[in-house]
């Protein structure tokens, strides 16, 4: 029993460890204060609020609960061999078997312990040079990552998109909702290189495409992003293109203009004025909170902006489908001769790869 009883207290200890990393105690207690707003007489009241809250709530009950249930489960392993009853040994050898097994499940979390990992994204494709050879490759990632998305049962909702005059897309911007998705599609953000036969050239040359992606962690409440109003410029328009008569004939359009760093975001895909702008102070707040991730400023107003033309040319990936078939990421040199799958959304790998790299793996 004092082997079970001593195996049982370093695995506590690991599994404690690993429960600071993530910060699961503050977690609980934003779960506690959810749940005592949920359980108010007037909660639903306000319909909208209420359905943000209950999402709040679901998300944190899945990051929490596993882990204080296994947390708990241990210390019972612990209490019960401490009584020295040998007639206990085998059942709680079994039980401090499963109880390793379930944290070594759950010890894949440790992996996204960033500040905005457990966050859902905000992901968008920009086709570069290479004109509809490019716009086609936009069209190619869109597809990669919602068959990616589709595989691990996370929510795809268009933002925005804009249809290329021959092929393809010139830009699409999607929120992507479900466990963990910007901690693992972080991996996904730069430049995206293509190099293959153009069915789009009569001679069928060999063509070079850019596409540009860009994962923004997903910063819904206007406190985690303190931004100063005199620091904004929005402007209203009419909006253009598909989307019905009374898309068209309304200034709906929003434009929010962050001055301090040039970053602009427009939105025009709902059909109120008031909705595109919520929409695009996400939006802005999503790319402030990842700025301020790169650069290490707390300040917003202390925010350089996105060198736009550098970013260009930070190249992370490429993809050769002629003369040979290789998927290779320049950051962690992982690659596979599985083009088709990639593009088909079998990223876990390429995932993997940069996460393992990005901790030092």
């Amino acid at each position: 029993m004092q082997d079970v009883n001593k195996s049982a207290t370093e695995l506590l200890a690991s599994v404690q460890a690993a429960m600071g990393k993530l910060k699961i105690d503050d977690l609980a207690t934003q779960l506690i204060e959810l749940e005592a707003k949920s359980s108010q007489a007037d909660f639903w009241s306000d319909n909208l609020q209420a359905q943000e809250v209950m999402k709040q709530k679901s998300s944190l009950e899945v990051r929490v609960k596993p882990w204080q249930k296994l947390e708990a489960a241990i210390k019972d392993i612990v209490e019960m061999a401490s009584l020295g009853d040998a007639s206990l040994a085998d059942d709680l050898t079994n039980q401090l078997t499963q109880a390793q097994k379930d944290f070594d499940d759950l010890r894949g979390e440790l992996k996204f312990a960033g500040p905005h990992d457990s966050y859902n994204a905000i992901l968008s494709i920009y086709a570069g040079a290479g004109g509809t050879d490019a716009q086609d490759w936009a069209q190619m990632l869109l597809r990669m990552y919602v068959r990616w998305a589709e595989k691990h049962d996370v929510e795809v909702k268009s933002i925005d998109q804009s249809d290329g005059e021959e092929a393809g897309i010139k830009s699409v911007s999607m929120q992507l909702s479900g466990k963990f998705v910007y901690g693992q599609l972080k991996s996904e953000h730069g430049v995206h290189r293509l190099v293959r036969l153009s069915p789009f050239n009569s001679d069928n040359l060999r063509q070079t495409s850019f596409a540009k992606v860009e994962v923004l962690p997903q910063i819904d409440q206007p406190n985690e992003v303190e931004i100063d109003d005199k620091d904004l410029k929005i402007d209203v328009f009419r909006s253009g293109g598909k989307g019905g008569q009374s898309v068209n004939t309304t200034d709906s359009a929003v434009r929010v203009t962050h001055l301090p760093t040039n970053i602009v975001v427009s939105i025009q895909n709902e059909r109120s004025q008031l909705q595109n702008k919520e929409t695009a102070m996400t939006i802005l707040r999503s790319k402030l909170a990842q700025l301020s991730e790169e650069q290490h400023q707390q300040n917003v107003r202390d925010l350089k902006g996105p060198n736009e033309q550098a970013a260009w040319g930070n190249q992370i990936r490429s993809y050769v489908l002629h003369p040979y078939k290789q998927v290779k990421d320049l950051r962690t040199r992982y690659e596979t001769s599985d083009i088709d799958g990639v593009l088909d959304g079998n990223l876990d790998d390429l995932i993997d790869a940069y996460l393992e790299h990005s901790l030092g793996g």
